[in-house]
């Protein structure tokens, strides 16, 4: 069987590295605490190594130009600043729990998009299970990513909105 090197440049192969273990966090904050926040070391650690891989990866270019995946890495460092900021904005205490949940798992989901094809058309090395980013394999992995999320949000919505009714102070009545 012939090598076939990497093509990774070695920023590229420390963005990858830094992006698993973003990922990998994510999930564990997920399936340890019900959800990823900076009240936990898992949630911690997705957070700053997801903006990290952000920012490791805009200064990739392949194409010689910024491409969907720069202004993906723009969306979701936006998320995660929503996230980390809801809670501080008048106006949204109420439902910043609602939009942190939403946007850090939004990011989450997104970051499953370029993880995905780049995992599919790079590995293995000798044969790549997909062709390119337009093989028809890639949008029935992304679906099952899509469901995952939906199902993911709204468990942890509704978990939230079960334990927000569970905390607040009964109202007293007049007989």
């Amino acid at each position: 069987m012939p090598f076939v090197p990497n093509h990774l440049s070695v920023l590229g192969i420390l963005h990858t590295a830094i992006s698993i273990l973003a990922i990998l966090a994510g999930v564990i904050a997920l399936i340890s605490y019900g959800k990823i926040t900076m009240t936990n070391q898992p949630g911690r650690l997705y957070t700053w190594l997801t903006a990290l891989t952000c920012i490791t990866g805009f200064p990739i270019m392949k194409l010689g130009h910024p491409t969907a995946g720069h202004y993906l890495g723009i969306i979701i460092l936006g998320l995660i600043i929503i996230s980390l900021y809801a809670k501080r904005i008048a106006g949204l205490k109420k439902s910043a729990d609602y939009i942190q949940v939403i946007a850090i798992s939004t990011s989450l989901f997104l970051s499953m998009i370029p993880a995905t094809v780049e995992t599919l058309t790079r590995i293995p090395i000798s044969k790549p299970i997909a062709t390119g980013p337009d093989d028809p394999l890639i949008p029935k992995f992304l679906l099952g990513f899509v469901i995952i999320y939906v199902v993911g949000v709204t468990y942890q919505l509704l978990k939230l909105r079960k334990n927000k009714k569970g905390t607040e102070a009964p109202t007293a009545t007049l007989t």
